[in-house]
């Protein structure tokens, strides 16, 4: 049988959409599988691309050359849900990249448990936004897109306390942030089917930031580093801008990230 680093990196190799979406669905139930019944299948150590491969659409962009739409409208709507489609494709390898780049180091296999659950988690989340795409007439790669989150991701590529910062602990928790705005404006259109969506990514993202946050700590133990200053210390190295409020705090906490983590970086360093 593959190993969990084969599955991982040949996910990570696949440039099709559908191909990697029936990867991770069958990789991610081949895991969980293994995992009740048998326990043969192993964590492994395969060669990680310092990059996914991309498809063709969507045409990728900086982030300052990204078209301007106004969210009331429907061509608005249809730009956030497939911005969201697009962070939740990219979520897709970077969980499983965590896992291919990550795998030779000593976890305890909760760590491989978790990552195979938030990448399957944000492949259903894809999937969910392609449908409410396709309802409007789109699809994933229709409009262009930008690849800031793996900008994020390259330059931690070497560091696994500063991926486990940068990415879950910023990039993800600022979706719980921003998330029940969205929510609001599709129910204030009466677009149900949106709003049942995005509740269901929703909820499921606090797990994958809480699982960026118990691995921050364990590692930090490991390491006997303080998680709060090594945050700070991480986050002002790889992700080169402040913090911006409001924040949602109440989901943050139940993540694992308390206030004195996040504030702080909402200043320029003293």
């Amino acid at each position: 049988m593959k190993s969990l680093t084969h599955m991982a990196a040949n996910i990570l190799k696949t440039a099709n959409v559908q191909t990697k979406i029936k990867l991770s669905k069958e990789y991610s139930d081949m895991w969980f599988d293994d995992r009740k019944n048998y326990n043969r299948i192993s964590i492994g150590n395969a060669a990680c691309p310092d990059i996914p491969s991309k498809p063709n659409k969507p045409e990728l962009l900086p982030p300052r050359s990204m078209p301007k739409r106004k969210i009331g409208t429907e061509s608005g709507k249809i730009a956030l849900i497939h911005s969201v489609a697009h962070i939740e494709f990219n979520a897709i390898d970077l969980h499983w990249d965590i896992i291919a780049r990550f795998g030779h180091m000593k976890f305890p296999i909760s760590f491989y448990d978790d990552w195979v659950s938030a990448a399957r988690d944000e492949t259903k989340h894809f999937e969910l936004l392609s449908r409410l795409l396709i309802d409007r007439e789109s699809y994933y790669g229709a409009l262009p897109a930008h690849d800031s989150m793996w900008d994020a991701a390259k330059i931690t590529n070497n560091d696994i306390l500063g991926r486990l910062a940068v990415v879950p602990m910023v990039l993800e928790a600022r979706g719980l942030d921003v998330t029940p705005n969205m929510i609001k404006l599709f129910e204030r259109s009466g677009e149900k089917k949106a709003v049942e969506y995005l509740n269901i990514i929703y909820s499921e993202e606090v797990s994958h930031v809480s699982y960026g946050s118990k691995w921050f700590n364990f590692l930090c133990g490991r390491n006997n580093l303080d998680p709060k200053l090594t945050f700070h210390k991480l986050v002002r190295k790889y992700f080169h801008t402040t913090l911006k409020p409001p924040f949602n705090e109440e989901k943050r906490a139940d993540s694992g990230l308390p206030p004195d983590f996040y504030w702080p970086l909402t200043e320029n360093e003293p």
